[in-house]
């Protein structure tokens, strides 16, 4: 028999066989299932039924040996799908992967009953069937990296907005607390929330209040400059507080130049001055 012969052989004998196939598969998957709810369950029925569908379809082209097939196009879109899924709801690649290795023992079962007495055949309808669900394993994995990865970057990206709040204080009055250390992409995300927030407010003062930035080097001094003078240039004057003897110290050796920037010790020193600067007294009461 040619390739073309066996490919042949091996479509008709999965579309012949498909629910035979699928049942056996859908079996094998949920006993996997440790703690399943019905929901993972009933969900898994169906990405089951509809991939032995699909691959059966598919499997029609004679095209095994190549996934890449447009024949194999929807079977790539559906694992697509599968994986992004499972990627989101916390299963591993492996768990992801086994869903289509999985597949291998009831289709092997199918090849034997089907090539009963040549050996030949059956070892290379096998070889041909497993090398296949190999790369569209392979293939799930990839999917979901790339979901994992595209999660990842969102989070991240979350997470620095989460640690860049610019909250308003008073009347014209907005304070940007650091916590952590700045470097270039969070520099961006600060400038970026602290613009917009003179923008949305109509403030006049921006304290950034740096007490929980562990350190202060050149470059993290030079972000803080960049956004200092993004704000000058929006119409607002900034106060750096939070400033400690080691920091302090610090930017002295470094020679960073703050003779143009208000610096106060604490954020509350900082609050005054700009209440001050605004025209807002605070008188204790009797």
């Amino acid at each position: 028999m040619t390739t073309k012969d066996y490919a042949a052989r091996i479509s008709q004998l999965i579309q012949e066989h498909q629910a035979e196939i699928g049942a056996e598969w859908t079996t094998q998957l949920e006993a996997m299932i440790v703690r399943g709810s019905s929901s993972s369950k009933e969900q898994l029925r169906s990405h089951c039924q509809q991939f032995i569908a699909a691959l059966a379809t598919a499997s029609r082209g004679g095209e095994l040996d190549n996934i890449e097939h447009r024949s194999w196009d929807e079977v790539r879109d559906l694992l697509a799908e599968i994986s992004s899924t499972r990627a989101k709801s916390g299963s591993t690649p492996a768990e992801t992967a086994t869903f289509v290795f999985s597949l291998k023992q009831p289709l092997f079962a199918q090849l034997r009953a089907g090539f009963e007495g040549d050996s030949e055949a059956i070892a290379a309808a096998s070889w041909t069937v497993s090398a296949l669900l190999d790369k569209l394993g392979l293939y799930t994995i990839e999917v979901f990296q790339k979901t994992k990865d595209q999660i990842i970057v969102r989070q991240q990206q979350e997470l620095l907005e989460l640690s860049t709040p610019v909250v308003k204080l008073w009347n014209g009055i907005l304070a940007l607390p650091l916590i952590g250390t700045l470097d270039s992409a969070r520099t961006q995300v600060v400038m970026e929330n602290i613009l917009q927030k003179i923008v949305d407010t109509g403030a006049i003062i921006a304290i950034i209040d740096i007490t929980g930035v562990p350190t202060v080097d050149t470059l993290v001094a030079q972000h803080l400059m960049k956004t200092i003078a993004a704000a000058r240039l929006m119409g607002a004057d900034c106060i750096i507080s939070g400033i400690r003897p080691q920091i302090a110290q610090t930017i002295v050796h470094l020679g960073v130049n703050l003779e143009d920037v208000i610096t106060k010790a604490t954020l509350a020193d900082a609050f005054l001055v700009a209440l001050e600067r605004t025209g807002t007294a605070v008188v204790a009461k009797a």
